[in-house]
């Protein structure tokens, strides 16, 4: 079906009502809107943005807008649809990476909306802020940083590596690099609202995937919690959102209410001690570093078993051995399938050693 030609046009539907009237803001009037829009301190989109390779500035979008529509269309996105979350190989309604990145986007741009901060520059940083996670959650980095100096961390590992050939704004990449707590804090504001949102995500979150899967029960969650936030997921975006908000604008800083941020440390720990470091999840991160370690050594020995060898070598922002880094690069750019799919076909790995939720049967 090729559409419905009108007299110098085609549409849809034969029958479209829905019109409008108006002009074409190209994007030198968007920004004049967005300025004058914005809140004092918000960062404010410029020309072609503050890249580490000069552009052209785009005729319709800002450059915080190309910048979240490459994140979204770069390999590197879409392979969060096949990380773990807390889940290895998770099924039915379990959270992915990809769903968490979603999510955190959701939460940081209604912070953003509700401060007057730059909206778009807080969803690019948010949905690529998870990018330089590799396969099997935060066990992950825990199997690469032996070979990395320094160590491996994901948000450095995504602005820096994963993200780079996307030729991001300074702003955008210093958000995800800095986005969790234990780094420097980001530049911008929008970059301390995605590290609140990631945060304010995955503790709502994680929890209502372990509660679906008889893991927990919201009837042993911390009487603080339940005072100041509920129980439900809803409940607890809604307060920890609205005290940021709040908070945000009567002090003039991105910051909590204390005792909605306690209940939040509160629900971090409760997690922690319920899920994260239950035995079943820590033997799942000990059978992740194993193989994912493995599979690291394997790819060092054999470098030319790596398919984008050249791409990933140009990369190098460290003081390390070229097959080594090509090796973590590799590995740390694959989807949990298959890295362990290559483990079978390349080790021969005991599938009855895999990450449970992967192995034959499950």
């Amino acid at each position: 079906m090729n559409g419905h030609q009108s007299e110098q046009a085609v549409s849809a539907h034969s029958d479209t009502r829905a019109g409008l009237r108006g002009q074409a803001l190209r994007r030198q009037e968007r920004e004049q809107i967005e300025a004058a829009g914005l809140a004092d301190g918000a960062t404010l989109a410029q020309g072609a943005g503050n890249r580490a390779i000069p552009e052209e500035p785009d005729r319709l979008r800002t450059c915080f807008e190309r910048d979240r529509d490459r994140i979204v269309h770069s390999a590197a996105f879409r392979r969060l649809a096949g990380k773990t979350q807390v889940v290895v190989y998770p099924k039915d309604h379990q959270r992915t990476r990809l769903t968490h990145a979603l999510e955190v986007a959701q939460v940081a741009t209604a912070i953003a909306r509700g401060i007057g901060a730059n909206v778009t520059l807080t969803e690019a940083i948010a949905l690529g802020h998870d990018c330089g996670h590799g396969p099997g959650g935060h066990a992950s980095e825990d199997a690469f940083t032996p070979y990395i100096p320094g160590g491996y961390l994901h948000g450095p590992w995504g602005a820096d590596v994963a993200l780079r050939p996307l030729n991001l704004c300074l702003e955008t990449l210093d958000g995800i690099r800095n986005h969790s707590w234990s780094q420097p804090a980001p530049l911008t504001v929008e970059g301390e609202i995605v590290s609140w949102a990631d945060r304010i995500a995955y503790c709502a979150h994680d929890l209502e995937d372990a509660m679906y899967a008889g893991i927990v029960s919201l009837e042993i969650l911390p009487p603080a919690v339940v005072e100041r936030c509920g129980r439900r997921r809803s409940e607890h975006l809604r307060v920890f959102i609205g005290s940021i908000i709040e908070t945000t604008i009567e002090m003039g800083r991105v910051s909590m209410a204390g005792e909605i941020a306690q209940a939040l440390s509160d629900l971090r720990q409760f997690n922690y001690d319920h899920i994260y470091m239950r035995p079943d999840s820590v033997a799942q991160a000990d059978a992740v570093i194993e193989l994912l370690r493995a599979l690291v050594d394997h790819y060092v020995r054999y470098p030319d078993q790596i398919p984008v060898y050249a791409d990933l070598a140009a990369l190098i922002n460290q003081e390390v051995d070229e097959a080594t880094w090509c090796a973590v690069a590799y590995v740390a750019g694959m989807t949990d399938r298959f890295a362990f799919e290559q483990a079978e076909a390349l080790l021969s790995y005991d599938t009855s050693r895999f990450p449970v939720g992967i192995g034959r049967g499950a």
